[in-house]
């Protein structure tokens, strides 16, 4: 049998699957990943310091329009479009197998593509708030502001993403870990499970089937029912809901 067939008998038989996913699920929609060498932090090397100094909250702090400058320059993508991962992924909730999307990516895709139930651990570009009177501001107000964005009241208007030194979202986290808890399926996607605390939330799968999708080893291979090395949008556009 081959592993698609593997997959489709998976999906088949399952009616409480979660996927969780990461940068690689977005990568066929022409977002980078993260760590290749076409990744965004190769990208970040000419502001000359580290990636993960580059985006952690501390240098939001001190270089405040620093960051707005390769925050828009390197983060966002907005003429991205779903591809075929998510708008399967959207087709398996609608019939009810799929319970909910868990996401690392900030890009919106899932929505996009027409998931309901998507957890961002990471945040998203497309929610932006004041920090002093919390109004809410869209992404094309980011992106069309000269120098550092800013509110009406005059607060900085921050992206409601996950910068490094930063927790996530204790209540996002929560639900998360209570899917994955009661789901028979857990299929993850498109990440190398190395970036904790994300990549710990497999650890709460007490299911049947652990399906791992993604195009390079993951630390994880061993315990998984089924492993496809492959891109994640080529392999679920093979999957048929019944």
């Amino acid at each position: 049998m081959s592993k698609i067939n593997e997959l489709q008998e998976i999906i088949d038989i399952s009616d409480n699957i979660v996927f969780f996913g990461g940068a690689g699920v977005s990568t066929e929609s022409g977002i980078p990943d993260f760590r290749s060498e076409s990744g965004i932090f190769k990208s970040l090397e000419k502001y000359g310091d580290t990636p993960e100094n580059l985006v952690s909250h501390s240098y939001y702090l001190d270089h405040t329009e620093e960051f707005f400058e390769y925050y828009k320059d390197t983060l966002v993508f907005r003429d991205a479009e779903p591809n075929s991962a998510h708008f399967k992924l959207a087709e398996l909730e609608k019939a009810g197998k799929l319970k909910a999307v868990i996401t690392q990516n900030i890009d919106g895709l899932h929505q996009k593509a027409g998931s309901k139930e998507v957890l961002e651990l990471h945040g998203s570009v497309h929610r932006n708030y004041c920090q002093i009177c919390n109004k809410k501001y869209s992404l094309d107000y980011i992106m069309e502001s000269e120098g550092i964005p800013r509110c009406e009241c005059g607060g900085i208007v921050k992206p409601d993403v996950v910068l490094y030194e930063e927790p996530l979202n204790n209540a996002v986290l929560s639900f998360a870990i209570d899917y994955i808890q009661n789901a028979d399926t857990l299929i993850i996607g498109g990440t190398s499970l190395v970036v904790y605390p994300a990549a710990g939330l497999i650890n709460y799968f007490n299911g049947n089937k652990l399906v791992l999708i993604n195009k390079s080893e993951t630390p994880y291979d061993d315990l998984a029912s089924l492993v496809i090395n492959d891109a994640i949008g080529e392999t679920l556009s093979q999957i048929e809901v019944k």
